[in-house]
Formats: structure tokens, C-alpha cells, sequence
């Protein structure tokens, strides 16, 4: 019953840990790169979200391949129950402010017309869609570590 895709120690576990981490790195990057986000609170508020999830989810990463490389079996309850309240906290920040840096692009794209920042527009809509990619990874690997509590 926990032998799954995506639990700790397994390569899909991995590959799900290294998308987040890249998605979050490339949300940050690519909001960084632009000249004016840190006038928008809920862009820094992304930048902020994006930076821990990109510590939480290289850091399990990590674990991950060493459980690999060692053949090691992370299904310790006490552990489990670590990432699920990890990843269901990161989570949650993760959506909040993609959201909220969502609704202020559309304000800016739908509400006044046309985003007067030209290319920086194209940088925060390119931020967000990483965020919610990194989301939706995230998701993934919180309702994987919930299914692997329940199960054992």
C-alpha cells in the first residue's frame, strides 16, 4: 500500500521535489529580474513564498536522493507527518500568493487597460505561471505525503 508514485525515496518523489524547486527558482528569477516588483506587496510576498518553497522543496530533494543513493525507506511516521505539515504550509502560501500576484496583474491588464510597464507585465505574468506550476507540484507531493500517512 505505500509502494506509490511520488512518496519519499522514490525517483517520481524526486522528480516532483526538483520541479518545485525549478518552478520556484524560476518564479523568483524571472519576478528579480524586473525593475519595480518591490512597489507591489503582494509581488514581494511572492518573491518570499517562492524563496521557501525553493529551500522546503531542495531540501526534501535532497533527502530524496540520498534515500535513493542508500536505499533507505522514509516512511517513518514521525517523518511523514514532517512532510505533511510541511508541504501543506508551503502549499498554502504558495497558492495565496500566486493569487494575490494574479489579481494584481489583471488589474493591471484587464482593469487599466493595458499594463503601462510594457515588458515588466510580461515578467510578473511569466513569474505567476511558474508559481502556479510550482503550485500544483506541490499540491501534488502534500496530497501524496497525506495519502502515505493515512495508508500507514
Amino acid at each position: 500500500m505505500k509502494d506509490f508514485p511520488g512518496v519519499p525515496g522514490t525517483w517520481t518523489g524526486l522528480v516532483l521535489r526538483i520541479s518545485q524547486c525549478l518552478f520556484a527558482a524560476g518564479s523568483i528569477a524571472s519576478m528579480a529580474t524586473s525593475s519595480n516588483f518591490f512597489s507591489v506587496t503582494s509581488f514581494c510576498y511572492l518573491i518570499a513564498s517562492m524563496g521557501l518553497q525553493v529551500m522546503w522543496s531542495f531540501g526534501l530533494a535532497f533527502l530524496d536522493a540520498y534515500a535513493l543513493v542508500k536505499k533507505k525507506v522514509l516512511h517513518n511516521p514521525v517523518l511523514v507527518s514532517l512532510f505533511v505539515v510541511g508541504d501543506w504550509v508551503t502549499a498554502t502560501l504558495s497558492l495565496a500568493a500566486a493569487s494575490a500576484s494574479a489579481g494584481i496583474t489583471v488589474l493591471y491588464y484587464s482593469d487599466f487597460g493595458d499594463c503601462e510597464f510594457g515588458k515588466e507585465c510580461q515578467k510578473y505574468q511569466i513569474s505567476i505561471v511558474l508559481a502556479f506550476l510550482s503550485w500544483i507540484m506541490i499540491a501534488t507531493s502534500s496530497l501524496i505525503m497525506f495519502w502515505l500517512l493515512a495508508a500507514g
